[in-house]
C-alpha cells in the first residue's frame, strides 16, 4: 500500500520551545492513523505544517510520493488535503451553505441552489445528516463540527484531518463522528486523527504515530498496542485509569439550591424547581446527556444567569441575587464548560489571568496598582503545579496555548486559590491521561481538605470515578440522587434518558 503522505525528519521551532524534533510520519492510502501525544507535545503544530499554516525550520514534505512545498492552506487544498481544526473556524450568522462555499465561491455569480444541491448530496453520501439552510448558531456544537467536515468534502480532500475533534462532542456525538470517519475512509479517504483519547484510537484507528515532548517515540499497530502500553508510551511513565480515594468525611452544607426555576435562551424554563446539596468533604457528580438544563444550572449559581425563582446559599450566605465578585469572595471557584469564552482572556498574558479573580486586593495589588512581582511568582506556582506549558511561560499569550493547556491553566488557577465550593464543568475535557489522572487526584485533595466540590461532566467513567454521590439530571429535574457503589452506569443511562430506576418514564 503506497504512503499518501510522509512528512520527513521535520524540526519546528518557536521562541523557547522546540515543538517537533526531527518527527517522521508515514501515513498510508484508506487508513485512520492516529497521532497520540501529551498536551503541547506537538501534535497539532506537526499538523499545521502539513496545512501550510506554519513552515517546518527543517524536514520534507511528500504526497503521493511527490516533494511539495505547502505554504498556505490554499496550498493544502490544492494536493486534496483538508483540516477541521479544534476550534471551529465557522461564521455563526451564516447558514451551513454559505459557510461551506465561504472562499470556494467561484465566478461573479452565486449559484447558492446547486451548492446547497451538492451540500445534500455530500451529507447523505457520507451520512452527515445536515441541513444546509440552517444557520450556524441554531446547530449543536455536533452539527456544527459536520459543516467543518462537509467544508472539506466540498472542497474534494482526499486527505482528513482531525485536531482534537472529541474534545467538545458528547458521547453519543463522538460514537456518530467515528462512525462517519469509518464512512469516509470507505469511500477511499485517508483520515490523520490527532487525539489523546485512547479509547478512541482503539475504536477507529489502524495505526498510530506517538509523540512526547516534540520527539517521536514510536508507530503501533493499534489493534495489537494495549491501551496501558500506548499511555505509557505517551507520557513517559505508567498512569492509572482508577481514581484512588477514602471514604468521603463529610460536614455542613456548603452550597444549598432549593426549589430553582431558570429560564433558558428561548424564555421557557431549563431548570425546574430543582432542589440540592453539597456538603464539605464531598463530591457531588450530575449525570447528564448535554443539554438537559446542566449550563443554565451552572449558570445560575454562578451568577451568569438570572434565576427565575427559589433560592441559591452558599455556606449560609444567600447569594441568589449576589454579584459574582461576591460569590467569589465568599468562597466559590469555578472551572467552567467554555474555557475560551468563559475562563481565560486570550489576548492576555498567562499571568495576567492567572490573577484575573484576585487581581484588586492584596498581596495582588496595593493602593491600586498591581504588584506585578508577586503576581509573576504565583502564576509561576500555578503552571508549575499543573504542568502548563507554552513558549514564553508565564508571558505567553493564553490564546497561544494549546487548547488541553488553556484547560489545565483554569484548573490550576481556581484550584490553587482553594475555594470552599469548587464548581468544576468537565474539567479534564481535551486533557491527555496523564493530566486527567493528576486533576483527578487534586479533586480527591481538594475533597479531603474538607472543601465542597460540585462536577459537571458528560464523562459518565468520570462521574462514577470520581463521585460521593450522584445527582441524575434530566429535562431540567433532578430525576434521582444515588451513591456509585449501590448502582451502575447503566441504570444512571437510562435515568438520564428520562426512565426513573422502576423504569417508568418521568418527563
Amino acid at each position: 500500500m503506497n504512503h499518501v503522505i510522509e512528512m520527513l525528519n521535520i524540526r519546528k521551532e518557536f521562541p523557547g520551545i522546540v515543538a517537533n524534533d526531527n518527527i517522521t510520519l508515514q501515513v498510508l492510502e484508506g487508513e485512520i492513523h492516529a497521532i497520540l501525544g501529551e498536551n503541547g507535545a506537538g501534535k497539532s503544530t506537526l499538523m499545521s505544517i502539513l496545512f501550510g499554516l506554519y513552515q517546518a525550520d527543517e524536514g520534507t514534505i511528500k504526497v503521493r510520493g511527490k516533494e511539495v512545498q505547502i505554504r498556505d492552506p490554499n496550498d493544502a487544498n490544492d494536493l486534496g488535503i483538508g483540516m477541521v481544526h479544534q476550534h471551529f473556524q465557522l461564521v455563526h450568522n451564516f447558514t451551513v451553505t454559505e459557510n461551506i462555499i465561504l472562499g470556494k465561491e467561484g465566478g461573479f455569480i452565486l449559484n447558492r441552489k446547486a451548492a446547497s444541491k451538492r451540500i445534500v448530496e455530500l451529507s447523505a453520501r457520507y451520512g452527515l445528516n445536515i441541513d444546509p439552510d440552517m444557520v450556524i448558531e441554531d446547530i449543536t456544537v455536533g452539527m456544527q463540527q459536520r459543516v467543518e467536515i462537509l467544508k472539506m468534502l466540498y472542497r474534494d480532500a482526499e486527505i482528513l484531518i482531525f485536531d482534537e475533534p472529541t474534545a467538545v462532542l458528547t458521547p453519543q456525538e463522538i460514537d456518530e463522528l467515528m462512525q462517519i470517519m469509518r464512512n469516509l475512509v470507505k469511500e477511499g479517504k485517508s483520515v490523520i486523527l490527532i487525539t489523546h483519547k485512547l479509547a478512541e484510537i482503539k475504536a477507529v484507528a489502524d495505526r498510530c504515530t506517538i509523540i512526547r515532548r516534540g520527539k517521536l517515540i514510536d508507530v503501533v499497530d493499534v489493534a495489537k498496542t494495549p491501551v496501558a502500553q500506548m499511555a505509557a508510551m505517551m507520557v513517559g511513565r505508567p498512569v492509572s485509569f482508577k481514581v484512588e480515594k477514602k471514604p468521603a468525611q463529610v460536614g455542613r452544607v456548603i452550597l444549598d439550591i432549593h426549589d430553582l426555576t431558570v429560564l433558558g435562551n428561548k424564555k421557557v424554563p431549563a431548570v425546574k424547581d430543582l432542589s440540592l446539596f453539597v456538603r464539605s468533604g464531598e463530591i457531588v457528580g450530575i449525570a447528564g446527556v448535554d443539554g438537559n438544563g446542566q449550563s443554565e444550572l451552572i449558570e445560575a449559581i454562578t451568577g451568569l444567569r438570572p434565576i427565575e425563582s427559589g433560592a441559591v446559599s452558599l455556606d449560609g450566605n444567600d447569594i441568589t441575587n449576589a454579584p459574582i465578585r461576591t460569590r467569589n469572595e465568599i468562597g466559590m471557584g469555578h472551572i467552567p464548560e467554555d474555557r475560551q469564552r468563559r475562563g481565560l482572556v486570550l489576548t492576555s498574558a498567562v499571568y495576567n489571568n492567572v490573577a484575573i479573580k484576585e487581581y484588586y486586593h492584596p498581596p495582588f495589588s496595593k493602593r491600586g496598582l498591581l504588584n506585578i512581582e508577586y503576581l509573576q511568582e504565583y502564576a509561576q506556582t500555578v503552571v508549575d503545579q499543573f504542568d502548563v506549558r507554552s513558549g514564553e511561560g508565564i508571558f505567553s499569550n493564553a490564546g497561544k496555548l494549546s487548547g488541553g493547556n488553556q484547560q489545565k491553566l483554569i484548573v490550576g488557577r481556581e484550584m490553587v486559590a482553594n475555594p470552599q465550593l469548587l464548581i468544576a464543568v468537565q474539567p479534564t475535557r481535551g486533557l491527555d491521561v496523564g493530566a486527567i489522572e493528576y486533576i483527578h487526584s487534586q479533586l480527591v485533595a481538594h475533597r479531603d481538605k474538607g472543601h465542597a466540590v460540585l462536577l459537571v461532566s458528560f464523562e459518565l467513567d468520570e462521574i462514577f470515578n470520581l463521585s460521593d454521590r450522584i445527582a441524575v439530571m434530566h429535562s431540567g429535574k433532578i430525576m434521582d440522587v444515588v451513591l456509585p457503589n449501590e448502582t451502575n452506569e447503566a441504570t444512571v443511562g437510562l435515568m438520564m434518558t428520562g426512565i426513573d430506576a422502576k423504569g417508568a418514564g418521568n418527563e
